[in-house]
């Protein structure tokens, strides 16, 4: 095929597009689709024993989380959200983009800080008994418990909720809350009977992406000794070297988001919440005296609790280890996590790119495409590792005669034992939020651009690098910026998935704690910290472009 004949492949309908798509898609789908079939196999003698002792509580515990951290999380949010929107009181401004900064602290993180903290020989209890010479029962501070876990999950994923609900009622009509003071409601009544009916998708979606974490997790109810779903896959595989059992569990696990997903599209099923765009936006009543310094404790005492706490207890950490800690190794370690996260990174956006260019068509297929193509961001990462080991290593057993005529062995692990397999599972997990701002930065363009350029006889491939590239330059730094920062806080993928002495800040961290090394852990912690503050910033900046 000379070169005119490529051009013309790519010019033509799409095709070289979509074929790309469609590769991205498939890349995505397979070990998801390996994981599901999994479920119609002959289980073997490990799942009946799983099933008939185990599975009750693993279930329960992973219910229990779901539901106590959604109504948590939901009411936090919400009620900050509002707080936030519709008051004006001391430090809004600041409160207003700091209550997003406890999403910066990993969960797993927030866990080992915290016990460790409120544990006998920590800050807390060690300052009552040699300042003030009172003893605490220990019982009363320990968190090694769903009651714990579900406080860390709360603290530290209420943002999600937050974010979304206060984008909303910043852009609420205020002709409903001026309607209901002059029929002489009350604030709390206003709330409670106009501000959460009205709310309502917002709560369901970042309630949503909650739920999601808290399934995904397994660095908190790992180390707080909780027995969920996800925690058995990691036992099931790494315990009792059972994949076909490990694969079983990822299944039914996908099988329970994908009926969440369902559920909450039931639930909004034929509700709609338009504003008129003739509304006029919230305007914020101020407060004064008590009001005023309610809220306002109301709000630092999250604050303080979800990012300033934790961050100055590890800070405090760092002192005490800096120079065993800060050498050419943790060098290394910070080297492997940048690498994998570029290279994951860049191939992210490469796909979403092109994926988001040929959904502008807005045919049927292209919005099944993209839809297929972000499905892995709902998929909790212990499932697609999972589903990534058992493909490669099926891979590996079908190669195997190649492997031998190369002079590589009978059946060496060659693909199973790379660095791929961490990148196509970040890939997977992480297409949708480099999807999402591509597809943010072309909808803000428009199509009048492309469809000049078009019509002036440009293909599709020269159109996309002359015309579409430069006017969404900003939505690639900022997918950029927000995707990497996903990869460097993703701690079940990295655990599975690494290669044999292949560590990230992420599995470096969780081993320090795991070892009750916790000085140890506090500098790569303060590194996944700083990076994903940065991703707050870029949240912010792309906040008020978005508002100008």
């Amino acid at each position: 095929m000379n070169t005119e004949s490529v051009k013309h492949f790519f010019r033509k309908d799409f095709n070289g597009w979509w074929l790309v798509s469609l590769i991205g898609a498939a890349i995505i789908l397979l070990p998801i689709l390996f994981i599901f079939f999994s479920i119609f196999q002959e289980p073997n003698e490990n799942w009946f024993q799983i099933r008939e002792y185990l599975l009750k509580t693993y279930a329960a515990n992973s219910i229990i989380l779901v539901v106590l951290t959604g109504l948590f999380t939901a009411i936090l949010g919400v009620s900050l959200a509002w707080l936030v929107a519709a008051y004006d009181f001391p430090l809004r401004r600041f409160f207003s983009w700091g209550l997003i900064l406890p999403l910066a602290i990993p969960p797993y993180i927030a866990a080992y800080t915290y016990r460790t903290m409120l544990s006998y020989t920590g800050v807390v209890q060690v300052t009552l008994r040699n300042k003030f010479d009172y003893q605490i029962n220990p019982e009363w501070l320990s968190i090694s418990s769903l009651r714990g876990a579900v406080f860390i999950f709360t603290i530290f994923l209420f943002p999600y909720v937050y974010i979304i609900c206060r984008a909303f009622l910043e852009n609420q009509s205020s002709s409903f809350l001026e309607n209901a003071r002059l029929l002489g409601r009350k604030p709390f009544s206003i709330f409670v009977r106009i501000v959460l009916p009205l709310s309502r998708p917002a709560i369901v979606a970042g309630a949503v992406l909650v739920i999601y974490e808290v399934l995904s997790d397994y660095g908190v109810t790992s180390y707080f000794g909780i027995h969920t779903i996800t925690t058995a896959i990691f036992q099931t595989w790494f315990g009792m070297y059972d994949a076909d059992s490990a694969m079983r569990l990822a299944a039914w696990l996908m099988v329970i988001i994908v009926g969440l997903f369902f559920i909450e599209k039931l639930l909004r099923r034929g509700r709609r919440y338009n504003i008129s765009s003739k509304s006029r936006p919230l305007v914020r009543k101020k407060l004064k005296g008590l009001q005023a310094a309610a809220v306002f404790s109301y709000c630092s005492a999250i604050f303080l609790l979800g990012f300033f706490i934790p961050v100055v207890q590890l800070l405090a950490w760092t002192r005490l280890t800096f120079a065993e800690v800060w050498n050419d190794t943790f060098f290394t370690l910070l080297n492997q996590t940048v690498f994998v996260g570029m290279i994951s990174t860049v191939l992210i956006l490469l796909f979403a790119v092109i994926i988001a260019n040929v959904t502008r068509s807005h045919s049927n297929g292209a919005y099944v495409l993209s839809k297929l193509a972000t499905a892995g961001y709902s998929i909790p990462g212990a499932i697609i590792a999972i589903g990534i080991l058992a493909l490669f290593i099926e891979l590996d057993s079908l190669l195997a005669p190649f492997y031998a005529y190369m002079g590589w062995g009978k059946a060496p692990l060659i693909l199973s034992l790379s660095l791929a397999m961490l990148v196509i599972g970040y890939t997977i997990r992480f297409m949708a939020t480099g999807y999402n701002a591509v597809e943010i930065g072309f909808e803000k363009i428009g199509p009048k651009y492309t469809e000049a350029s078009r019509m002036l006889g440009f293909g599709v491939t020269k159109t996309f690098f002359k015309v579409d590239l430069p006017l969404i330059k900003g939505a690639l730094f900022s997918g950029f910026i927000l995707t990497f920062v996903e990869i460097i806080k993703e701690l079940p993928l990295a655990l599975l998935l690494r290669p044999f002495n292949f560590d990230t800040l992420a599995t470096k961290t969780y081993q320090y704690a795991k070892d009750e090394m916790i000085h140890e852990a506090a500098i790569p912690s303060l590194m996944i910290i700083l990076i994903s503050v940065l991703s707050v910033a870029v949240f912010q900046m792309i906040d008020k472009k978005v508002k100008k």
